[in-house]
């Protein structure tokens, strides 16, 4: 049993997630992106697929769409700091032309409002953590 925070009415719960991935190759990264696209409407022809994923923004929205994540089925063998990768040390030969690059996340309890009760306008950085505030995390 730990001393740790028990659930409460109320209680805000943010998970705040950082996916690092490297492109080392534009075209496969490009290419895995048109891929998915096809792969949820086998109608869509190369041409289209190529116009719906046209930059970094097009290809990272549709895999994220797809797999939840960059370089999903990555994410359970990663490991940062000792026993990870090398600092620049990069996996080459990927599908999808990416090399994963570090994956972390941070639980914050208690924020001041959850991202729904801002409406249709969210605060300026809507990634800030408040550490003036006398948590325990």
């Amino acid at each position: 049993m730990t001393d740790g925070p028990v659930p409460m009415p109320g209680m805000v719960i943010s998970v705040r997630s950082r996916r690092d991935v490297v492109v080392v190759d534009p075209a496969r990264f490009l290419a895995a992106a048109r891929q998915a696209l096809r792969d949820r409407d086998p109608l869509l022809t190369d041409a289209a697929a190529a116009e719906a994923v046209a930059d970094v923004y097009d290809a990272v929205h549709t895999l994220l769409d797809r797999d939840g994540a960059l370089a999903a089925d990555a994410l359970a063998d990663e490991v940062l700091g000792p026993g990870g990768r090398l600092p620049g040390a990069r996996i080459e030969d990927r599908a999808d032309g990416l090399s994963p690059a570090g994956f972390l996340q941070e639980i914050v309890l208690d924020e001041v409002r959850p991202l729904q009760d801002y409406g249709c306008f969210l605060p300026e950085d809507p990634f800030a953590v408040l550490r003036d505030r006398d948590d325990h995390r």
